[in-house]
């Protein structure tokens, strides 16, 4: 499938897919985005000391560098990707220049570099596992306290927005844990309910109406 750089409305990059008419991060801005769904609306309402985070979704290690920016406490961070982007295309990608973090571009360049399937300790206080993993297969249980929901749109994969998946999700978080989506279609939120989550809907981020935060009480 051919995939093009695009540059977004705040000057960050992402990868758009032509033939989907769909890309990694919104056209809307791909910083914009990741701070408001999943660093305000999850990140920042997470009480934990220590952090278990899922990402459903790794792609281009956006939403995970910006989770080691911002975060306060002890971070464990899991990210999910059947479809690993290359190395070639993380060199492409701008956000250490739109976000002026040049004093940690070699943060953003372990997370990409280490392998796939082991944990690695990042920093004293921020460790990484990435899986090369269809989101299908994911089994957790009460393994973590918040989840970065970040699939392709339902558009192009529905069957990444099922009751099947999302029971995967229900099942993985721990008690009283975080699921944040850019997503708001009304069939999402339903196959949240399905499964037990408290669905909330949230003013989405620049170009987008509304989001999702569910909960599981």
């Amino acid at each position: 499938m051919k995939r093009e750089i695009l540059i977004t409305s705040d000057g960050s990059t992402t990868i758009h897919l032509p033939d989907w008419n769909e890309q990694y991060h919104s056209k809307n801005g791909s910083i914009n985005e990741t701070y408001h769904v999943f660093i305000k609306s999850g990140l920042k309402e997470v009480v934990a000391d220590t952090i278990s985070l899922l990402e459903i979704g790794f792609g281009t290690g956006l939403n995970c560098f910006i989770t080691y920016l911002e975060h306060q406490k002890k971070i464990d961070y899991v990210g999910v990707e059947a479809y690993p982007v290359t190395l070639e295309e993380v060199d492409k990608m701008n956000f250490i220049s739109v976000l002026g973090a040049e004093k940690e571009k070699q943060i953003f360049t372990k997370m990409h570099n280490v392998s796939w399937e082991e944990k690695h300790q990042i920093t004293d206080n921020f460790s990484l596992l990435k899986r090369k993993q269809f989101f299908e297969d994911i089994n957790d249980e009460n393994a973590f306290h918040l989840i970065y929901f970040d699939a392709f749109g339902a558009r192009v994969q529905p069957q990444l927005w099922t009751v099947s998946i999302f029971e995967k999700m229900f099942k993985a978080l721990k008690k009283d844990g975080i699921l944040v989506t850019y997503s708001a279609k009304g069939s999402v939120r339903r196959a949240m309910q399905e499964v037990g989550f408290k669905v909330e809907r949230l003013p989405g981020p620049p170009g987008k109406r509304e989001m999702l935060r569910a909960i599981k009480l």
